[in-house]
Parts: structure tokens; sequence; C-alpha cells
């Protein structure tokens, strides 16, 4: 009886050559799951969510290397190209680390940070420009900024979301958009006006009107930036809400709700991680901007105004984009409009009390050609944005205007010291 049933036995392993090979499968499978789970549990997920995980961190390597190589050669315009690729993806992961943060503070502060930290960029590269002296570099790289946001990633938005959303008309809040259009048409009043006294030469006390004009209206746009936010976030919070949020919720968009990818407190680790590396970079890269204009046979101001403005709209331009393209606009018109009136109506203003603080004369006189520019440009966006209504069409002709400001700034001759 025993021999039988040992026979029977080795004949039902005979019959199953695959279980051992499924035993060991699944034990693979258990230690592969207790790997995951053990990185899940400790700070490596959020390592390798932050540094690995995103195809741009292929680019993190160029900034130590710019380092390196502004220490071993004297080629500005390699360490100047190589600290642009190295910020180009911090940019980017302190964008998508805002993000993560506003999980946890709620949509309306969740916004207002990332459009904080999406400028945190510009800020620092300007104060590192603002203690060398470069003034203009400060003002174009601004400028720059607000054109590159208002026209460049709101017309790819634009453009990307039209043709992947191409069966529908694609809306936004109209309400909200027009007041970001009136605090931007308000920052080229504050702009403009100590350009015209200067070009005018109208000013009671030559040179010294001019300087005082620009750092009491930088005062009141900075008042008006804090009304602005108190506006948003505490008095009419309903104004800016997405115009289909009336709407019944959709149980499939509730199984499609993202969730957080890192905890609260490893955003904020993160966030302070991330802000130290770009300044540290951005003092290599300000310090190359002039060799890097000289050996690369460009004008200072293109750098300032295309170039340096590309680097830190890496974030905002991949979220607009993406957002665009998940028909949330609302959201694609707060990044980006957004971040050009907190750019005009708090960066800005903002810089010229620090340089008021360093000593430096920062003022509000963008000079006539960088003026003009910013005024006709914020009109065409203000156009655009009256309807309540996107398309590619819309995108496109953005674009193109970009493109024509672009063109315009590389054979632009500053009469000014570029230092000055």
């Amino acid at each position: 009886m025993r021999r039988s049933l040992l026979v029977h036995q080795q004949q039902e392993r005979k019959c199953n050559p695959f279980d051992s090979e499924i035993n060991i499968a699944s034990h693979v499978d258990m230690s592969k799951s207790w790997i995951l789970k053990r990185i899940q549990m400790g700070p490596l997920r959020s390592i390798y969510i932050v540094l690995i995980k995103a195809k741009i961190n292929m680019l993190l390597p160029f900034g130590p290397l710019a380092i390196l190589l502004h220490y071993l050669t004297g080629k500005h315009g390699l360490v100047f190209l190589l600290s642009m690729l190295g910020i180009t993806p911090l940019a980017e992961r302190l964008g998508y680390v805002t993000e993560q943060l506003a999980f946890y503070t709620g949509p309306t502060v969740g916004g207002l940070l990332n459009a904080t930290f999406g400028n945190a960029t510009e800020m620092i590269i300007s104060i590192y420009a603002l203690k060398s002296g470069m003034i203009r570099v400060v003002q174009q790289s601004l400028l720059g900024s607000i054109l590159s946001n208002m026209l460049l990633v709101l017309g790819c938005a634009f453009f990307s979301g039209g043709i992947a959303n191409h069966q529908k008309v694609q809306v936004f809040n109209k309400a909200a958009a027009l007041v970001n259009s009136g605090l931007l048409l308000m920052a080229v009043m504050g702009i403009m006006f100590p350009a015209v006294l200067h070009f005018t030469h109208t000013e009671v006390h030559f040179g010294k009107s001019e300087m005082a004009l620009s750092r009491f209206s930088s005062c009141i746009m900075l008042i008006a930036y804090g009304s602005y936010l108190f506006f948003q976030l505490k008095s009419q919070p309903n104004l800016y809400s997405p115009v289909d949020e009336g709407g019944v919720n959709d149980p499939e968009d509730s199984d499609d709700e993202e969730v957080p990818e890192i905890t609260q407190w490893e955003t904020i680790g993160w966030l302070a991680v991330l802000t130290l590396w770009i300044s540290i970079l951005s003092g290599y890269l300000v310090d190359a901007i002039q060799g890097a204009s000289d050996s690369l046979n460009m004008p200072v101001a293109f750098i300032s105004v295309i170039l340096l403005p590309i680097v830190g709209n890496a974030a905002e331009h991949a979220s607009a984009i993406m957002f665009a393209m998940k028909d949330k606009l609302d959201i694609t018109i707060g990044v980006a409009i957004g971040s050009s009136t907190q750019i005009s109506m708090f960066v800005i203003p903002f810089c010229v009390v620090v340089g008021w603080c360093m000593g430096q004369p920062m003022d509000l006189n963008f000079q006539l050609f960088e003026t003009a520019t910013l005024f006709i440009s914020v009109l065409v966006v203000a156009f655009m944005l009256q309807d309540g209504t996107s398309n590619y069409f819309k995108g496109f002709m953005l674009i193109l205007c970009y493109l024509i400001v672009a063109a315009s700034f590389f054979v632009h001759v500053d009469l000014e010291k570029d230092n000055s």
C-alpha cells in the first residue's frame, strides 16, 4: 500500500514538472515584493522618485561637471551651457515636489506654492546677478520669464491641448483670466512710466526722480499683489473654481484621482535641498554670462531674455502642457499666466526693494525696446484670453509671436552697459 502511494506521488511529480519552477517563481516574487516594500517604507523610494524616475534627471550630472570645468578651464561658454543643462532638471523637479506638497495644502494654496517655487529659480538667479551689479541681466531675465510664460508656455499648452482634445472646445474660467490680465496691464503701467520719464527728459531731478518713482511704484505693486492674494485665497475663492466644478462627479474621474507619491515632510526636505543646489549653480551661471556672450557671439540681451528663462520655466512648461492635454485649462492658466503675474507684480518689485537695500540702482526703467515688447505681448495675450476658450490655432499664434520676440532680441544691441 505504501509502495503504491510512493509510486503515485512520483507519477504526480512527473506529471507536474512546472511545480518546482512555480515555487521558485513565487519565492522570487515574494523577495521582490519584500524589497519593494522596504523601498516604499524608507527614504530610498523618495530618492528614486525625485532623482531617478524622471527621464529629465539624465541632465543632473551636468551641474557638477559645470562646476568642475569652471575651476579647471576658462571656457565660459561651455560652463554656461552646462550650468543651464544642470539647472533645467532641478527646476522641473522643484515644480514636481511643489505639486506633491499641494496634495497636503489644498488646490488654491498649492497653486500659489507652485507659482512661487516655480519662480524660485528666477529669483535666485536675479539676486546673484544683483549682488554682482548686473542690473540689466536682472531686468532682461525677468522680462524674458514673463514673455516666455505668456507666449511660449501658454502657446505650447494651448496648441498641445487643442490637438489632444480637437473634438471639443476647451474652456476655462474667463473671470480669473481677466483678473490676471488686469494685473499684467498694471505691471506694464508701473514699468512704462519710469521709462517714459527717462526718455522724455521730464524728470524734476535728473536720475533721482526715475529711481524714486521706481521704488514707490514697486511698493504699490507689492501691496497690489498682496491684495490679490487675499482676494484669491480669502475674499473671493469661488471666482477661481474651475468652470466644470459644479457638475456631477464622474465615478471614473474619482478612480483616476491622483495621490501623493512622497510624504509631506519629504517634500519640505526636497524643497530645501533643490533650492540650495539651484542657488549654488546659479552663481556659476551668472558668472559665466559675459564670457559666454563673447565666446558664443551672442548678445547678452538674447541670453538674458531668451535662454535663461527657458531654464527657469522648465517646470511651468511641462506642467502647463500636461494639464492642457488633460483638459484642465484652469490649472494651465494658473501656471502660465499666474507665473507671469507673480514675476511682474512680485518678483520685479521685490528685486527693486532688494537692490535698494543692497545699494544697487535697480529700477523699473527696462528701456524703450523691452518695455514696448512687454506692452504688445500683454495686449496679445489679453485678447486671446477674453472669450474664455482655447484651441490649437491660438496656441500656434502665441508660439509664432514668441519666435518674433526671440528674433528681435537676437538682433537687438543694448545701448546701455550690460553691467550697469
